[in-house]
């Protein structure tokens, strides 16, 4: 009986250990770092698809209402633009990091929540990939 009771728990032992297998870890990951923004009426969409994202935006970073609109836009101008002139120069910067512009235009108004997140986007690259942007710190 005692033998019994030691290779049903070896069994469910082993069963449990094999049962993470089939699991698909990366896709959480994925899904628990993508964060989108859509507004149909301003035909505008932010996906943001970086590990470690989400957590930088719900514990690191400033909360919502820290930074004013205008303070956010105006950083915001200024970020993206030497952003997408890294884009156009992979030869000096890493392509791997600068993959594609981003298409934003300062005479739209974004609404807080996509510039808080742009602009916490580009803090958490910066220190994410120890990229120094010049952005002017009086605007």
């Amino acid at each position: 009986m005692k033998n019994f009771i030691y290779i049903i728990l070896l069994g469910l032992f082993v069963y449990s250990c094999g049962s993470t297998r089939d699991r698909k870890l990366g896709d959480s990951q994925t899904n628990q770092d993508t964060v989108r923004i859509a507004n149909d009426s301003l035909e505008y969409e932010i996906i943001i698809i970086e590990p470690g994202f989400n957590l930088f935006i719900n514990s690191i970073a400033r909360p919502e209402g820290y930074y004013s609109q205008q303070y956010l836009e105006n950083k915001n101008r200024f970020l993206v633009s030497e952003f997408n002139q890294r884009v156009s120069q992979p030869q000096n910067y890493n392509p791997d990091l600068y993959l594609q512009e981003i298409n934003y235009n300062p005479s739209i108004d974004y609404g807080y929540e996509v510039n808080y997140l742009l602009y916490n986007y580009f803090v958490f690259f910066s220190r994410h990939y120890n990229q120094k942007f010049s952005v002017p710190t009086r605007i």
